[in-house]
């Protein structure tokens, strides 16, 4: 059994694969001061299957000695985590090469790797990046904006008359109150630049490209932007499991 651990801002995601088959996954949330304890409260007796290797992605440093204490005893193995150095088989067009998120790295082989190049990876979760690779398996950079959430919570904490609200699908496109207006702008706003910045980048790589979602936006996305052709919750799942074996 191998297990790939994906560790998010917002969760922790764990899969098991037998082979190239994801067997199981679950998440916890992603909390900073977790203690190794801490986490094996939180995973319970899920990962009680014989594990043989551990890999994983991480864009949340201060939590990976917990992650890693953690693991070696639930597991028994030495975890591998996944830094820019690894081979991907892209030509990674990128400045500094250390500063790119590897999560993004992971999400684009796997991307590549199921539907080959050229590829857009739009990865929606509490930060949003959209990634290009072009025909030549080459990473040609991407975009960094806020997530949908991370949105809202900028509109409340800067605007001092402006409340918090939660983000869902508006009723209608014009609000006529401040939370419906919030909620329309939010909502609408962010599924209009995924639609936009994916337009543009298909204008520069081709019509032809694929577009792949993954995140927790991104079956909204795919209900709200034709531009997108395929969901993939499990994308950098994927990605780690098939990394592991090249």
């Amino acid at each position: 059994m191998f297990l790939a651990v994906d560790i998010g801002n917002t969760s922790i995601k764990f899969g098991l694969f037998e082979g190239k088959t994801l067997t199981s996954k679950f998440s916890v949330p992603t909390n900073r001061d977790k203690t190794p304890d801490g986490l094996k409260l939180a995973v319970g007796d899920r990962l009680s299957a014989s594990i043989e290797r551990a890999i994983v992605c991480s864009v949340v440093p201060p939590i990976q000695t917990a992650v890693t204490s953690f693991l070696r005893e639930a597991t028994g193995v030495e975890p591998t985590f996944v830094d820019n150095s690894f081979d991907f088989g892209l030509k990674i067009n990128y400045e500094p090469l250390e500063s790119l998120g590897t999560d993004r790295l992971v999400a684009a082989f796997a991307a590549v790797e199921k539907h080959g190049a050229p590829v857009i990876v739009c990865n929606l979760g509490t930060a949003t990046t959209i990634d290009v690779v072009g025909k030549d398996r080459e990473f040609l950079g991407g975009i960094i904006a806020p997530g949908m959430s991370a949105m809202a919570e900028a509109l409340h904490m800067k605007a001092a008359r402006l409340p918090k609200v939660e983000v869902t699908r508006p009723n209608e496109l014009l609000g006529n109150s401040t939370v419906d207006s919030i909620r329309s702008g939010v909502y609408n706003g962010y599924f209009a630049m995924i639609s936009g910045l994916v337009d543009m980048f298909e204008k520069s790589v081709g019509d032809d490209t694929r577009v792949i979602a993954t995140g927790g936006n991104a079956a909204l996305a795919a209900a709200e932007c034709d531009s997108v052709d395929e969901v993939d919750p499990d994308l950098v799942l994927r990605g780690l499991n098939a990394l592991s074996r090249t």
